[in-house]
């Protein structure tokens, strides 16, 4: 079996990658940006001619922060949705009878129902934060919901926020969990006496540890037929954005206190899916927040986080 993974340099995809590596026959594809830019059709419609992938894992994305999604929404739309057409396309032009397509709760409406269950996509109006990046998303998962009902096993699915090691740590284009690492990090070497939080602080999100997300996948990618065309995956529980800086805090062993901007933008207030038809096809995510919080700063110590002379 030929597995092309899209996105095997980001963070999910590199979770991805490490759990299909593991005793398996599949022959994994994982080109990564210099070697096929998924912003060209043609390239990559000769790439899936060339190289016949039986399944595909579409990965891959443009993907940021509140910030940077309020900032540049014509590029989250414009480069997500080029890459859903490109990939999911081609893989109908080619035959490729699997395809498992990662979306993103940013899809469900804003100030919905909690919690969010799949039949909420398209109900309500979304996030205006991070809307491009959104449509983006529905659009490829639409995609793939017409090609399954055109005899397709093409599924998405659709996890919480993610979070662990390879994040983006940068804070144009970190989510909360990454962000809220560095700054406290960034807190503790500087003897800051506060670190500022965006909002008042009472937002509420779920966040997964990625490679719980990577190990169900590899599970169940052999029988995708098994699972709803479109299916949510989260850890089940959500916390409040004081209540992850408390944890990080906790965890990177800083005293200070926090601040907080109520002037900043904060996204949606709650953000909490359904997960019970994942779990009817396996799905237990494994790892506890704190463990998995642990093993990011852990890693964004050794990897991502600054040196005393500034540099990375």
């Amino acid at each position: 079996m030929r597995v092309l993974v899209t996105g095997a340099g980001g963070m999910v995809g590199r979770a991805l990658v490490a759990r299909l590596h593991q005793p398996t026959d599949a022959e994994l594809l994982t080109p990564r940006r210099d070697e096929l830019d998924l912003l060209d059709r043609a390239e990559v419609a000769r790439y899936f001619t060339k190289h016949q992938p039986d399944v595909v894992i579409h990965a891959a994305g443009r993907v940021g922060g509140i910030a940077d999604n309020i900032a540049d929404p014509v590029t989250f739309l414009r480069d997500n949705a080029a890459m859903g057409i490109n990939v999911v396309g081609s893989a109908l032009d080619t035959g490729v009878a699997r395809l498992l397509n990662i979306g993103s709760s940013c899809m469900y409406p804003r100030d919905w129902r909690q919690p969010l269950v799949e039949e909420d996509l398209l109900q309500g109006a979304l996030e205006p934060t991070n809307e491009g990046y959104a449509i983006a998303k529905i659009m490829t998962e639409r995609l793939c919901r017409y090609a399954a009902a055109d005899g397709k096993t093409y599924r998405t699915v659709i996890p919480s926020n993610l979070y662990g090691p390879h994040d983006h740590f940068e804070a144009a284009r970190a989510h909360l969990v990454a962000a809220a690492i560095a700054k406290v990090h960034r807190a503790k070497t500087d003897r800051a006496p506060t670190v500022e939080v965006w909002g008042d602080g009472t937002a509420r999100r779920e966040f997964t540890y990625v490679d719980d997300l990577a190990t169900w996948v590899s599970q169940v990618l052999g029988r995708l037929e098994e699972l709803p065309v479109a299916v949510n995956a989260g850890s089940g529980t959500d916390h409040s954005v004081r209540e992850y800086y408390e944890l990080i805090s906790d965890v990177v062993g800083y005293d200070g206190e926090l601040t907080f901007d109520t002037s900043r933008p904060v996204g949606m207030r709650q953000k909490l899916m359904d997960s019970s038809l994942a779990a009817a096809a396996g799905w237990r995510p494994a790892t506890s927040l704190a463990d998995g919080l642990r093993q990011t700063y852990s890693w964004y110590l050794e990897h991502a986080a600054p040196s005393a002379s500034g540099v990375s």
